[in-house]
């Protein structure tokens, strides 16, 4: 599985974006999230990708001032009640875990996360104890990750040991008491 692969897996999982409507208000482009309904300067998103839905498809670009957002050439300017969304930041920790796990552990997390309807977007905490052995010639020990989304809670304990023997254990457990457990030896 080569860098784009992973992430075209990653690209496409569920609740990957914050979708919902902007409106200018006194001069100032607000963004009303469709899920919380709350609203947000869209300034926070500023030099970031945006996607508008236009023409009965997502129009992706990066947003400029002024509610202007560039696609190449092309300048698509905002209008009040379009439908944008914006696609959500990774916990940071859990962006390097999915970096420091090989191909086949990497697929196997992702997939069988997504089988039990979470998605890596869904993540609320990430310990990472792969960060702290950057070093260490013998890396073994366990990082803990916690997702919602929104139906339940699915903790995950990613036991790893990378030395002679390569080993990912992953040990997922949901708040309904269902429980899976993946393992990958090489």
């Amino acid at each position: 599985m080569n860098k784009q692969q992973r992430t075209k897996l990653i690209e496409f999982q569920q609740r990957a974006f914050t979708e919902g409507t902007v409106e200018c208000i006194n001069d100032q482009w607000v963004f009303f999230d469709e899920e919380t309904e709350e609203a947000t300067l869209l300034d926070v998103w500023l030099h970031e990708e945006i996607e508008v839905f236009r023409l009965n498809r997502w129009r992706k670009g990066i947003l400029g001032k002024d509610g202007k957002v560039q696609k190449g050439k092309e300048t698509i300017h905002l209008k009040d009640q379009d439908t944008v969304r914006i696609r959500k930041n990774l916990v940071f920790s859990l962006e390097r875990l999915l970096e420091e796990v090989n191909d086949d552990a990497f697929y196997q997390f992702i997939t069988s996360l997504n089988t039990m309807d979470f998605s890596i977007y869904d993540c609320i905490y990430c310990y990472n104890q792969l960060t702290f052995l950057n070093d260490s010639k013998q890396k073994n020990g366990v990082n803990f990750i916690v997702f919602d989304n929104g139906d339940s809670i699915c903790s995950v304990h990613h036991h790893f040991t990378y030395f002679e023997h390569t080993s990912d254990r992953f040990e997922f457990t949901l708040s309904t008491g269902k429980r899976m457990v993946i393992e990958k030896i090489g």
